[in-house]
């Protein structure tokens, strides 16, 4: 038997205690369930092995997570929810804090997230207690936004989706972190000629307790939640990618609040927080785009899917309506918005370069690059389709840094005058 064809048990222990997981975490990154932390005992005791396909991905996992938080002091704590693959936690975790819980549902993004920070997200947050999460100083959630953008159906609260702000509620009700980071589409701001974030900022704001539906799905913590009173100072801003370094027309909602038991009656939000303003003027797309014409090469589109392409703008431009593909040059000053579906058919981000005939679709590395990640952040734990939808569905990260630095800077400054 070849070395690619078997492990030691030693290597595998090795392998899962490098990265930082527990046997039940690797049982879940190599897609086995969650009750099959028995197998993987087996394999480290050297009772069985596992099968080609397993070994095959357990060697392709990176034994040192390049955002391992080994730091022993930290200025603050936060939790993660709704955490994709941490585009929320990077730069939180860059100003000195220490994330202490993270929740995500979906198993490839966990499996990112884990490659990249050595710990495996929780599950679903509907099914955990809010008396089960550490008390923290900073909540982050970029919930789930397909129920208020323009790429989905906006049903907002009818939306299973846009029921999970109620479970940031209850949190917020049982764990009163001093501070919380929300994010959501920009089109958040006029769902329902702007009632839902109404809505939204007077639950936070503790100023009313609105009737929610018994029709509309949500878990019964949250339900019971819903009768309590917040009481937070908020605001909220629409900033883009664009106004910090980042070619892509990429326009977010950001809503943070601060805890007027803690930060007191007279803290102001609007008038004490200091949002962060453009560093840039100009953008290139030329920015994010790798010169290995090998690899650009591969991602060149077929002649058949250009002329669908093409067929379906003539179609829709008939209608009145303006979708359709759209094509970049290293020129220009930006793209469009980087969205989960990109990894169907890339249409509404193409790129066409000299040396090849057809426009193509960006890298994983560039889609990487285009929502600010670091060089070194892992884009090789899944494949890479689910890599231009982890991206798609993640924030841009250089924003995320501006405003982490930004509350950072609040929260310390209090605590010193305090």
């Amino acid at each position: 038997m070849s070395r690619s064809d078997s492990i030691s048990s030693k290597d595998i222990k090795n392998k899962r205690l490098n990265i930082g997981l527990n046997q039940k975490e690797f049982a879940m990154i190599l897609g086995l369930n969650d009750t099959s932390s028995r197998t993987v005992r087996g394999w480290e005791a050297g009772e069985h092995s596992p099968s080609p396909a397993k070994i095959k991905q357990i060697r392709a996992l990176k034994d040192k997570p390049p955002f391992k938080d080994k730091r022993r002091k930290h200025d603050f704590t936060f939790i993660d929810l709704f955490a994709g693959i941490g585009g929320l936690r990077l730069p939180f975790q860059q100003q000195k804090g220490k994330c202490i819980f993270s929740s995500e549902w979906d198993k490839f993004s966990q499996k990112t997230y884990a490659a990249n920070f050595g710990e495996l997200p929780h599950g679903d947050i509907t099914k955990i207690t809010a008396s089960s999460i550490p008390d923290h100083d900073i909540l982050l959630a970029g919930f789930p936004c397909q129920a208020f953008s323009q790429a989905g159906l906006k049903k907002g609260f009818s939306d299973t989706r846009g029921t999970m702000f109620f479970e940031i509620q209850r949190i917020l009700a049982a764990k009163r972190p001093k501070i919380f980071l929300l994010e959501n589409v920009k089109q958040l701001k006029g769902h329902d000629k702007g009632r839902t974030l109404k809505v939204i900022l007077e639950t936070l704001e503790g100023k009313s307790v609105h009737e929610i539906s018994n029709d509309i799905p949500m878990s019964n913590e949250a339900r019971d939640a819903l009768s309590q009173k917040l009481n937070y100072s908020v605001d909220y801003k629409i900033l883009s990618g664009r106004e910090f370094g980042i070619p892509q027309n990429r326009q977010r909602i950001f809503i943070v609040g601060f805890d007027r038991d803690y930060f007191g009656d007279e803290f102001d939000a609007k008038r004490d927080f200091s949002w962060p303003t453009s560093t840039h003027s100009t953008t290139s797309v030329s920015s994010i785009l790798e010169t290995d014409k090998s690899i650009t090469l591969q991602h060149e589109i077929s002649q058949k899917l250009l002329d669908g392409h093409k067929r379906r703008r003539k179609m829709h431009a008939k209608k009145g309506n303006g979708f359709g593909y759209c094509v970049f040059h290293k020129d220009s000053e930006y793209t469009n918005t980087l969205s989960a579906r990109y990894y169907k058919d890339g249409s509404e981000i193409l790129i066409q370069e000299d040396h090849i005939k057809r426009p193509r679709k960006l890298t994983a590395r560039e889609c990487a690059r285009l929502q600010g990640f670091p060089e070194e952040f892992d884009i090789e734990a899944v494949s890479t389709g689910q890599m231009y939808k982890q991206f798609g569905n993640s924030v841009c990260v250089t924003v995320i840094e501006a405003l982490a630095e930004r509350i950072a800077s609040t929260f310390k400054q209090f605590k010193k005058s305090s």
